[in-house]
């Protein structure tokens, strides 16, 4: 059950109107989906997150189907049961089979997985990895980023284990 009444079509502002008149048109539906409907409870909200999305799925290098399959990913990942709905159908709309569907699910579920052991291990990023994009500043940030978690990592194992801390590196030659 919503936590705020929904704002019916009918009952909306006009500036409400026209934000669920976009998105019918760019979705090719005919009905004001309930999410967007809940959101209307605070106009300022509606309009900045379907402005967001609304930029997220413009047409750029990556097409509509797999825009909308990678929404189904996080959807599945978060599990929002709306969502996981709402990208599906839409991602069916624009040609996903179930074969696809179906292979969506599996890197969803292994990626999950991996990326959990990951964490949960605390696995030193190589350092092949770490400067893998060095060119692109992005990636410079994020490099920095991910070695801080490292030396961070590794000042917390020095203190657990005062006899590894002692110890200095072993040099390969």
């Amino acid at each position: 059950m919503p936590t705020v009444a929904m704002v019916e079509y009918e009952q909306a502002t006009p500036e409400v109107r026209a934000i669920y008149d976009e998105i019918m048109a760019l979705k090719g539906i005919d009905f004001v989906p309930n999410f967007w409907k809940t959101l209307a409870s605070h106009p300022p909200l509606l309009e900045e997150v379907w402005k967001g999305l609304a930029r997220a799925m413009a047409p750029g290098r990556l097409d509509a189907l797999t825009k909308e399959m990678i929404a189904l990913a996080v959807s599945a990942t978060n599990a929002c049961e709306y969502c996981i709905r709402s990208h599906t159908a839409a991602a069916r709309k624009l040609g996903m089979d179930d074969q696809m569907l179906g292979e969506l699910m599996a890197v969803v579920g292994t990626f999950n997985r991996t990326n959990k052991l990951a964490d949960g291990y605390q696995v030193t990023v190589d350092a092949q990895l770490l400067s893998a994009g060095a060119a692109d500043p992005t990636s410079a940030s994020l490099t920095r980023a991910s070695r801080r978690r490292q030396d961070r990592a590794l000042g917390r194992k020095a203190q657990r284990s005062p006899k590894a801390a002692s110890r200095s590196p072993r040099r390969r030659s």
